[in-house]
């Protein structure tokens, strides 16, 4: 029983401290008086409770949730902070390199999808030889909708 309400207390507790410091109005932390530290507060909520409940199934999307949160929030305050739709593999690469960590599933998916962002982010042009790169993705970013609709399917008819 402690199990299933220790997420909603995590929940309850980021949120009530997120809106509590909004209302102290602590010059400090403005920034985070934003939406995208919601998600940054639901993504810790998923961590911190895989990790203390030793349920590691929400590694994965505690990590999506959380690297969103932050990567939304440096977009809006940093004009250092890099607005490339690459950081989303990157986002989605860590994620399965986190979960890896303690299940050992996901090596290389996460490695292939690191690589393949740090590629896209740090290059302005690629040699020749990788021109097919920017034909594959030109493709996927036109047709991303149906490889979601693809995956939806596997999933539902997939057996255990």
């Amino acid at each position: 029983m402690k199990k299933q309400h220790a997420f909603a207390g995590y929940l309850l507790i980021g949120f009530g401290l997120y809106f509590l410091l909004s209302k102290l109005s602590l010059p400090i932390i403005t920034d985070f008086y934003s939406w995208p530290t919601l998600f940054i507060i639901i993504g810790l909520a998923f961590l911190i409770h895989s990790y203390k409940t030793k349920d590691y199934q929400n590694l994965f999307s505690g990590t999506i949730i959380l690297g969103l949160g932050i990567h939304f929030h440096g977009v809006n305050h940093y004009s250092f902070w890099i607005d490339h739709w690459g950081v989303y593999l990157l986002i989605v690469g860590i994620a399965f390199m986190v979960r890896f960590l303690k299940t050992k599933e996901g090596l290389f998916s996460g490695l292939i999808l690191i690589g393949l962002s740090l590629i896209v982010i740090f290059s302005v042009n690629l040699p020749p030889y990788l021109n097919w790169v920017y034909q594959f993705l030109e493709l996927i970013e036109q047709f991303w909708p149906v490889v979601l609709i693809g995956i939806g399917i596997y999933f539902l008819k997939r057996k255990k």
